[in-house]
């Protein structure tokens, strides 16, 4: 693995065991939430784009920890290769794609009729170059896709001034507030500082 690449993921001795994290998870979970908050992108009524960086990552690792009551240093290090993937690599951002459809019945209509989501999913960089979306297909079903994909933009340094989906289906796209671009310019250089 890459020295840029290892020094951008959750090391093992940033987890804490679940009765400490317990202890401080307010102020953990705080943090992380705020770090959500600008790099969380709706695009239109169904879609969310949540770019990733090391604190969200270390919290969900954190809390499935938590929940689990992970103890096992197997099981641990299983959760730190599985979140740590979600993290792109110098010039790349890790999103995690949420669509969100309420009533059950409708859902499941949706998800097998936007089975193509993935290839349609874009951010727009400035000078207005069109950056796809790169996903694991085995995230994607035969006849359905899953509510929760795993997505990355390969973007170099420049971020995204918005996102969008030219899905036949689902053809919008939304601006990034200043605050969102800011805090994916910041993720984009501490990739790259390694």
């Amino acid at each position: 693995m890459k020295t840029e690449m290892r020094e951008m993921l959750v090391a093992r001795d940033e987890i804490l065991d679940f009765v400490t994290y317990g202890e401080q998870r307010d102020a953990i979970r705080g943090s992380a939430l705020a770090a959500k908050r600008d790099r969380r992108v709706l695009v239109g009524d169904h879609l969310t784009l949540l770019f990733e960086n090391h604190e969200t990552i270390r919290y969900q690792i954190l809390e499935m920890i938590r929940t689990e009551q992970i103890v096992r240093e197997r099981d641990i290090l299983h959760e730190l290769e599985t979140y740590n993937e979600l993290l792109g690599g110098p010039g790349e951002l890790g999103c995690t794609l949420l669509v969100g459809v309420e009533d059950p019945n409708e859902r499941d209509v949706l998800l097998r009729r936007w089975l193509t989501l993935p290839e349609h999913l874009y951010v727009r960089l400035p000078g207005d170059a069109i950056v796809r979306a790169t996903w694991d297909p085995r995230q994607v079903g035969e006849d359905r896709l899953s509510s929760v994909q795993y997505l990355k933009f390969a973007v170099g340094d420049a971020a995204p001034i918005a996102c969008g989906s030219d899905h036949p289906e689902l053809t919008l796209e939304v601006s990034l507030t200043a605050a969102q671009r800011d805090a994916l310019a910041a993720d984009l250089a501490r990739a790259a500082a390694g």
